[in-house]
């Protein structure tokens, strides 16, 4: 008996080694393929160095206790037309939201980036001339206004940075009142964004960055005080901004939000144009180049005006101001029947429809389209105004070329409008990840293009975005390849001129294309995008909130893609090895291998071309690359075949195409 049940044993064994080897998988001739690609290496889990939590939660949306400060501010500033200077007195209402009791405050003082010891200096490429200086913001006084009490505060300035220093902290769900009296000389044209200029009738004011703003303490880092060195741009809290500004009263001023008082700055005439324009889709002259040198166009003709404009819920304001402003403006039609006004303030030089007469139409457009699209622009005027700080953005306003016509005007425009959805209203940290703001709206800004006046000025091909107006994949490849290249997850200021566009600008928004239209595909990008728009519409997201966002709202594990692309420049080089007839029969289908020759991977598109003229299209997703370095299939074919080609639309960048394609 024992005998028997021994041999039954046995036998049980080998059936079940001789099924075990049937299962186990047979040598892969693919593996003798040379290849730089390792599965495990693209494919690794824990892409996240921690997990979600209260404040930021895992599926990518603000957690339960996500908090975040506030404030506002109230100024009255004057513009001295002969010093050249601003003088202003400012009134902070700061609210701490934070669990945490703050003991001092930091305030940005973006103005001292001009003086002579500025670090800007010594971290950019175009170092400033001896000429090219001021002395930075003149801090006259800081005070706590305690209602009844008027409190001095100790404060210490370091470069573009200025600490306050309280007596007594500023509690959970506390606030504190602040009052700074301040003055600064207004940069030449040296200033790029502050700045001033001669033109045919006056001169042209560019002020912004002119004001203190508190920096922003969050729950990533507490206090975040990275001094303004260029490159990397903002980061600022929201709240609502009153603001007036006195200036000689032949003057215009356009500026970041409502004007609160047209009847004391504007004539009778211009504030029935002004009303006609929000009623209609065709552009409305407000002040003509003939009404420039009129006196007629100004309410009175000596002294100075000032113009009162308050913005809510907003990072930042900006202006410009000048008696050389031709003004035109027309309405902008919002989802839900809303209603905005978009205008354009430019000198004679600028004139003409081949030039700047068609601004408004350029800023209403992508307005409409972005809101359409995206998320519903939430400002009462948005002003294009021409200068030389040449394609620079804040909140409700952009400065554009004054001397950009045509093509490069509406790409200017769309660009810098589409900043208001990226970062002004998803408020995220340029300063720290420029591609966050620069990619984001780049990306926005190809399909603006294509929606345009039916393609007008598509495909968008400028500086930003493929600038040798050719395949953006094919363009891509070599910054991907440059060995000096940074990735994208490198710091705004870290990356040299040399990189700025083609990292922070065009390999993001490349990026994102290819994650629109090659990986998760259009409705379920668009659908995520839009979950995150929304979610962190007036909030501060880190870049872990967007690629979490994105997974959950897109339904796939991206770790892989922002490894590849985000964190790293991997390479792409997917190459046809052999196709053949399977048994030398086109009926039977076309045997292929396809390899992966480098350290990135993507989902494929393979086609054949048949000899009577149709075309046979596969489409592969990523998963084919978690294992294998190669793979072998048979394509379906019931005729002769010309050709069989990997990536026929040439929509990866892959870096060499003479390997995608097999005549047969």
């Amino acid at each position: 008996m024992k005998l028997r049940f021994t041999a039954l044993a046995f036998l049980l064994f080998l059936a079940l080694s001789v099924n075990a080897q049937r299962r186990r998988r047979a040598p892969n001739p693919n593996d003798t393929i040379k290849s730089n690609y390792e599965p495990s290496a693209l494919f690794s889990p824990q892409f996240y160095a921690e997990k979600g939590n209260e404040f930021h939660s895992a599926n990518g949306a603000p957690g339960a206790k996500y908090w975040q400060n506030r404030v506002s501010y109230t100024i009255s500033a004057t513009i001295d037309t002969t010093a050249k200077t601003l003088t202003a007195t400012e009134k902070i209402h700061y609210t701490n939201n934070s669990p945490d009791a703050l003991q001092f405050l930091w305030v940005q003082l973006d103005q001292n980036t001009y003086k002579k010891d500025a670090r800007s200096n010594f971290a950019t490429a175009f170092a400033p001339a001896t000429n090219q200086h001021t002395d930075g913001y003149d801090i006259e006084s800081v005070a706590i206004n305690h209602g009844d009490v008027i409190q001095k505060v100790d404060f210490i300035i370091n470069d573009t940075r200025m600490q306050l220093r309280l007596a007594k902290p500023i509690l959970p769900n506390g606030g504190v009142d602040l009052i700074i009296h301040y003055k600064y000389t207004i940069p030449g044209n040296f200033g790029g964004r502050n700045d001033f200029f001669d033109t045919k009738n006056g001169k042209i004011y560019e002020i912004a960055q002119w004001f203190p703003r508190m920096c922003v303490y969050d729950d990533s880092r507490g206090w975040d005080t990275l001094p303004f060195l260029g490159a990397g741009e903002f980061y600022l809290e929201y709240g609502d901004i009153d603001y007036s500004i006195t200036v000689p009263s032949d003057m215009i001023v356009a500026g970041s939000g409502e004007l609160l008082n047209p009847a004391e700055v504007l004539t009778t005439k211009q504030i029935a144009l002004l009303n006609e324009a929000r009623n209609s889709d065709k552009t409305i002259m407000i002040r003509s180049a003939e009404e420039v040198t009129q006196l007629s166009s100004r309410p009175k003709n000596t002294g100075t005006l000032t113009w009162h404009f308050k913005m809510l819920n907003t990072r930042d304001v900006a202006f410009g101001a000048s008696k050389a402003y031709i003004w035109d403006a027309a309405r902008v039609n919002l989802p839900g029947g809303k209603k905005s006004l978009a205008m354009s303030v430019y000198p004679v030089e600028s004139a003409g429809n081949d030039a700047w007469g068609r601004a408004t139409e350029y800023l209403k457009k992508s307005i409409e389209y972005f809101s359409e699209k995206w998320f519903v622009y939430p400002y009462p005027v948005a002003v294009n105004e021409a200068g030389i700080a040449g394609g620079m953005e804040y909140p409700g306003i952009v400065f554009d070329g004054i001397g950009d016509k045509g093509g490069e005007l509406y790409w200017v425009t769309a660009h810098e409008i589409g900043h208001n959805w990226f970062p002004m209203i998803v408020g995220s940290d340029e300063r720290r990840f420029a591609w966050m703001d620069e990619g984001f709206n780049t990306f926005i800004d190809i399909y603006a293009a294509d929606e345009f006046n039916h393609g007008e000025y598509a495909p968008k091909r400028d500086g930003e975005y493929a600038p040798g107006k050719g395949n953006p994949a094919d363009e891509i490849v070599p910054i991907i390849a440059d060995p000096n290249a940074p990735p994208i997850m490198t710091a705004a200021d870290a990356i040299s001129e040399k990189y700025r566009h083609p990292i922070a600008y065009f390999k993001p928004a490349f990026g994102l294309v290819l994650l629109r239209e090659q990986i998760l595909g259009k409705d379920r990008f668009d659908y995520a995008f839009k979950n995150y728009i929304s979610t962190w519409a007036f909030r501060h997201p880190q870049p872990d909130d967007f690629f979490r966002s994105m997974e959950n709202g897109g339904g796939e594990d991206l770790a892989w893609f922002w490894k590849g692309w985000f964190y790293n420049n991997y390479s792409l080089d997917l190459a046809l090895v052999d196709a053949k007839y399977v048994n030398n029969d086109p009926k039977q289908g076309i045997r292929v291998t396809v390899a992966n020759k480098e350290a990135m991977a993507m989902p494929f598109a393979i086609e054949v071309k048949l000899k009577d003229g149709s075309k046979k299209r596969m489409q592969l997703p990523v998963e084919t690359w978690q294992q294998d370095k190669a793979i072998t299939f048979v394509i379906p074919t019931t005729t002769e075949a010309e050709s069989v080609t990997v990536d026929p639309d040439a929509a990866l960048p892959d870096i060499n195409r003479k390997n995608n394609t097999i005549t047969m």
